[in-house]
C-alpha cells in the first residue's frame, strides 16, 4: 500500500482501552497489599467516674462591703473572685448565701454553674437589712448542706465585720457544722487599719471618707477550728485570689477516669476491591479483549 491515510483514524474502542488493562493488576495488587496491612479504626471512650464536693459560699453583704480598699469594692471584688472559683469547680455542686442583717439563700446548691454565676452576678448590697449577722449566714448554710450525702461538705464564709445581729451565735452554728462534718473555711476581707469609704456630702456627691476597719478576726478563727478548717485573711484583691487559690487546693474533687479502646477491621473492603479488579481483569481478558495466543 502506497499510504495508510485512509486506515490511520480507524481505531476501535476496544484497541483504545486494551493497552490500560494492566492497569486494573497493579490496582489490584496496591488494595491487596493495604488489606494485608490490616488497617483499623480505634473508638475511644472515657468513663469518668467523679467523687465531688458540696459547697457553699456565704457571703456578707453588708454595708461596709461597699468600702473601696478591694477594686472596684469589696463587694464586687469578692463575686468576681468567687465566679473565678466556680469555674475550676467543673465536678462540684456549689451553692449561694448572702447575709447582712439577716441571711437567705441566694443559689441552692447545683451543677449548673451559669444559673449560679449569674445570680451571684445579681448581688448588691442593701438586698436585706443591714448589718452583719455571721451566725444566721453560717446557719442558713450549714442547713443547705446537713442533709446531703456527699462525701465532703465545705463552705466558705466570707465577711469584713463583726457579728452585730441575728439571734444565732456564730460557735455554736459552727458547732453544728462540726456535727455534721461540715468544714468551714472563713475570710476576713479588709486592709488593716483605716479603708476608703463612699458617702455623700451636702451637694449629693459621693466622696470617700476614711473609716476603721472592725474585723473579728479571733471569731472567724475560731469557727475555722471548730470545723476543721482554716481562717485567711485578705487585704486586697490579688490576697483574695491567692485565698480562694489555697481553698481551691486544699479541696481536690476525687476524678477516676477510664479509658476503653475497641478496634473495627477495615481489611475486607480492600480486599473486595482487590478480587473485584481482579476478576474484572480475568473476564476482560477471556471475553472482550480476548487474544488470538
Amino acid at each position: 500500500m502506497s499510504s495508510l491515510s485512509a486506515i490511520k483514524d480507524h481505531r476501535t474502542w476496544k484497541s483504545r482501552i486494551r493497552p490500560w488493562l494492566p492497569l486494573l493488576k497493579t490496582l489490584s495488587f496496591i488494595f491487596l497489599v493495604i488489606a494485608l496491612a490490616r488497617p483499623q479504626n480505634a473508638l475511644e471512650e472515657e468513663k469518668i467516674t467523679s467523687e465531688g464536693i458540696d459547697i457553699v459560699i456565704a457571703t456578707d453583704i453588708s454595708g461596709s462591703m461597699l468600702a473601696r480598699d478591694f477594686q472596684p469594692d469589696r463587694l464586687e471584688a469578692s463575686k468576681n473572685t468567687a465566679i473565678e472559683f466556680v469555674d475550676n469547680r467543673e465536678n462540684d455542686r456549689v451553692g449561694l448565701v448572702v447575709f447582712a442583717g439577716e441571711s437567705f439563700t441566694q443559689c441552692p446548691i447545683t451543677s449548673d454553674h451559669n444559673i449560679l454565676k449569674k445570680l451571684m452576678s445579681e448581688v448588691k448590697s442593701g438586698l436585706i437589712e443591714d448589718g452583719t449577722a455571721i451566725g444566721m449566714g453560717l446557719a442558713t448554710a450549714v442547713n443547705r448542706l446537713k442533709d446531703n450525702e456527699s462525701k465532703s461538705k465545705v463552705i466558705i464564709l466570707l465577711t469584713d465585720g463583726v457579728n452585730n445581729k441575728g439571734f444565732i451565735d456564730p460557735r455554736t452554728a459552727a458547732e453544728t457544722a462540726k456535727e455534721f462534718d461540715i468544714k468551714v473555711y472563713t475570710i476576713g476581707v479588709g486592709t488593716k487599719g483605716m479603708a476608703p469609704y463612699p458617702s455623700r456630702d451636702i451637694f449629693g456627691r459621693t466622696v470617700l471618707q476614711n473609716v476603721e476597719v472592725q474585723l473579728d478576726e479571733e471569731l472567724l478563727q475560731e469557727i475555722a477550728e471548730i470545723t476543721g478548717g482554716k481562717y485567711f485573711r485578705a487585704t486586697n484583691n490579688n490576697s483574695l485570689k491567692s485565698v480562694y487559690s489555697e481553698i481551691d487546693k486544699l479541696e481536690k474533687t476525687e476524678v477516676e477516669v477510664t479509658s476503653i479502646k475497641r478496634y473495627t477491621e477495615q481489611f475486607r473492603f480492600f480486599a473486595l476491591v482487590a478480587g473485584l479488579l481482579l476478576l474484572l481483569d480475568i473476564l476482560l481478558r477471556h471475553t472482550i479483549f480476548r487474544g488470538i495466543i
